[in-house]
């Protein structure tokens, strides 16, 4: 099973980091792109912010994706 990478604003995601999330903060969305690059090989669930789902970026194909609640 791959691993699970939440990407958004640092204040929304920081705290999934306890539960074994992989945590790639990105405030703008130039570092919202930048969170997408350096997801990791394994990678099959993405958590996303509000704010990271409406980023203009590509999404690699076979990865789930949630999106929080506002």
């Amino acid at each position: 099973m791959g691993g699970i990478v939440a990407i958004g604003e640092s204040v929304r995601v920081q705290g999934l980091a306890l539960a074994g999330v992989i945590v790639l903060p990105g405030d703008s969305p130039a570092e919202i792109a930048a969170s997408w690059s350096a997801l990791p090989e394994d990678t099959s669930v993405v958590i996303l912010t509000p704010r990271a789902a409406e980023a203009p970026v590509e999404v690699p194909s076979g990865l789930m994706t949630v999106v929080m609640p506002p």
